[in-house]
């Protein structure tokens, strides 16, 4: 489903491992060669120690994350090329096929839709690149992911027309269980359409192995009901969750089932004859269906079953959504066919809500993406394999469609797009004056920034700590975003334009910042489903990232030494001469650290994996999620040797200096272990995540 910020993200912070305790016999006559070893490994612990922590402070970007869309105004300059067939044809086979080769991309479709017509759709590349079996606009299904929600917001305003559904009602007189009011305020329609019903994101079973692990709606909903996080109608937070809840609530207040209605009340009467919510896909529809492909040059993927279908499960052709979005331009009819009225379907496309008046918004399921002069609406979707957009231009009557079968080596939707876009509606940039407190407001924004899109109470927590958005100041007075990037790959600056609200300089993407009922700094950028939050201190990256590196490099170089002592004390003659119950603490110590260590690195492969393959995110893994805890609940315990090895070892009259300091080490590193595991809720009890 549609990722966040509605582009995938490839860069990661990943944890190194280093560092050191020192195991030597402690005694004042130690020889003189082991104690200058053991200065020179404890030297070697400082140093790794500030490596560590000074290469925390440089994040690594993410990659293919395109910079977030302007909503400025802007004055059209040169005359357009004539937006016909022909020339369309010509720009797009001009681009398209040569990023498909570089990008490793098996296949895309893009469609443009105007004034009521299809202008121009075309396949490239092949929907099986085994078969050599080319895209066909008509005779090719693509997943299109969280664009999906576009029929579950329909259907929804359907019902309201029709007076079965109130926007502004409590969702739970049309449910079967309950979703807990918070601050006094239940959850509503338009919170969930407008993504503030306050839910914090959920990934458990999104992707299921096979239709046998798919479980109906109700269970589903019951089952992964998330905590509410934020009050509704205040923080946006895009939620596959809600989106799946609205099918439901369309699925019992018309009684019938939700891939049905779709079928029957929007599919059908638009002649959407290839397109479908079921899973696995009808018979008449499987050869239809295009491979997904992690590269072109690897082999086809297996079909994606997502759990909550409403929020992303649909199966489409291009030709069939040139139908669905000209009905959408057209006030609700295609081809004398109403599917909604004109008042609702003006409605679901208007202004409903601003994390910042200074920018893009959220209708009614639709977002808003304004650029070069144009308001836009719109949706993303994003399964493992298939990545979708969806554009209408209001004003212009025209509508864009792109959707690739591959996630490739980068995106390219972004890019068309664009390209697209400044061809036929060239613009020009307005000035704007210098602010005089522009270095002062780049140190004052500067910081990281967490997703209100997160998981806050469950054990994905820990997600956070690695995807914070770090902004930072230029010499020159700018700010940047490390997420946020050009096409070559590098952090693109954003020059103040008014107070707070900052331009990239050589674009329209903008981003603008303002503080929250707490004093709390929110960043806002054009994607209006999320806005990001300063991080406190005590959940900052900056802080949280070296520690846990210095802790991982410290079990690490722990172990490491053990034997390397060893095989010292053998080369000089030494004996590791320690009363028993010294002995039993040493060893114990040990132990710990591997334990540590463990957990740590079973926990970050795990989700590693999981993140890459959704299907392993489900009870089906939950025993070995179970084992890894169990295993981070020793941990815990066991720090309560090191700290008392701490203890002991300052208390020890003719203990050696070195000895005591990396004891201490080991000891600080172990509390640091259990800082990290709680504050992001790593043995969180809960296996619903």
């Amino acid at each position: 489903m549609h990722a966040m910020p509605a582009r995938n993200s490839d860069g990661k912070d990943a944890l190194r491992c280093d560092v050191l305790r020192m195991p030597l016999k402690s005694t004042v006559n130690r020889d003189v060669h082991t104690r200058h070893y053991g200065l020179l490994v404890f030297l070697v612990l400082l140093a790794m120690l500030l490596g560590a922590e000074l290469m925390a402070q440089v994040s690594k970007p993410a990659a293919n994350t395109p910079a977030a869309p302007a909503t400025i105004p802007v004055t059209p300059t040169a005359t357009p090329p004539a937006m016909t067939a022909a020339d369309m044809e010509a720009f797009f086979d001009g681009m398209v096929p040569v990023t498909l080769e570089r990008e490793n991309i098996a296949g895309v479709v893009v469609l443009v839709v105007k004034d009521g017509k299809v202008l121009f759709t075309k396949g490239y590349g092949y929907s099986d690149v085994a078969k050599k079996k080319p895209v066909s606009p008509e005779g090719t299904m693509f997943r299109p992911g969280s664009t999906s929600k576009l029929f579950t917001w329909t259907a929804v305003m359907q019902l309201v027309e029709q007076g079965k559904l109130d926007l502004d009602r409590d969702v739970n007189d049309y449910l079967d269980f309950r979703i807990p009011p918070m601050n006094s305020q239940p959850v509503t329609l338009r919170n969930i359409m407008t993504h503030t019903a306050g839910f914090e994101e959920v990934v458990q079973n999104l992707i299921v192995k096979d239709q046998k692990a798919l479980t109906p709606l109700g269970d589903y909903l019951k089952k992964h009901q998330p905590e509410r996080v934020y009050a509704a109608g205040t923080t946006p937070a895009y939620s596959n969750y809600g989106a799946t809840l609205a099918g439901y609530i369309v699925q019992r207040v018309s009684g019938q089932p939700f891939d049905s209605y779709v079928e029957e009340h929007i599919f059908l009467p638009l002649g959407m004859t290839h397109s479908t919510f079921r899973q696995p896909l009808p018979e008449a529809l499987k050869p239809l269906m295009s491979n997904g492909y992690t590269l072109a040059s690897q082999p086809a993927k297996p079909y994606e079953f997502v759990e909550p279908a409403p929020a992303g499960s649909a199966a489409v052709t291009a030709t069939d959504m040139a139908r669905f979005m000209i009905a959408h331009l057209q006030d609700g009819q295609f081809e004398g066919v109403q599917i909604l009225r004109p008042e609702t379907a003006r409605l679901m496309h208007a202004l409903q809500f601003q994390s910042n008046p200074a920018m893009d918004g959220m209708a009614l399921g639709f977002y808003e993406e304004t650029r070069n002069g144009h308001r836009i609406i719109g949706h993303a979707g994003d399964l493992q394999c298939f990545h979708t957009d969806l554009h209408l231009i209001p004003d212009a009557g025209m509508g864009f469609f792109i959707s690739q079968n591959s996630a490739g080596k980068g995106s390219i939707r972004t890019a068309v797009w664009e390209k697209f876009l400044d061809r036929y509606f060239p613009y020009e940039l307005p000035s704007a004056a210098a602010v005089a407190t522009a270095r002062q407001d780049a140190q004052l924004v500067s910081g990281r920034y967490m997703s209100s899109r997160r998981a806050e109470t469950t054990l994905i927590r820990v997600i956070g700590v690695a995807s914070q958005l770090k902004v930072f100041a230029n010499p020159d007075g700018t700010i940047s975003a490390d997420s946020l990037k050009d096409l070559a790959g590098e952090p693109i600056k954003f020059r103040e334009i008014a107070p707070l609200i900052f331009r990239d300089v050589n674009g329209q993407d903008r981003i603008a910042f303002e503080r929250d009922n707490s004093g709390r700094l929110l960043m806002s950028i054009d994607f209006p489903f999320m806005v990001f939050q300063k991080s406190r201190w005590f959940e900052n990256s900056a802080l949280q990232l070296p520690m846990i590196i210095g802790a991982l490099a410290i079990f690490v170089l722990t172990l490491l030494l053990w034997p390397v002592a060893a095989i010292i004390r053998r080369h000089y003659g030494k004996v590791l001469d320690l009363p028993p119950a010294q002995r039993r603490l040493r060893l114990v110590v040990h132990l710990v650290c591997v334990v540590d260590l463990v957990f740590l690195l079973g926990f970050l492969v795990f989700f590693s994996v999981g993140m890459r393959k959704l299907e392993m995110l489900g009870p089906r893994f939950d025993a070995l999620m179970r084992a890894i805890q169990i295993v981070g609940w020793l941990g815990v315990v066991g720090t309560v040797a090191a700290v008392y090895n701490v203890v002991r070892s300052w208390t020890v009259p003719d203990r050696w200096l070195w000895s005591k300091l990396a004891d201490t080490v080991i000891g600080l590193a172990c509390l640091a272990f259990v800082w990290f595991v709680f504050t992001w809720n790593m043995l969180h009890w809960s296996l619903r995540y």
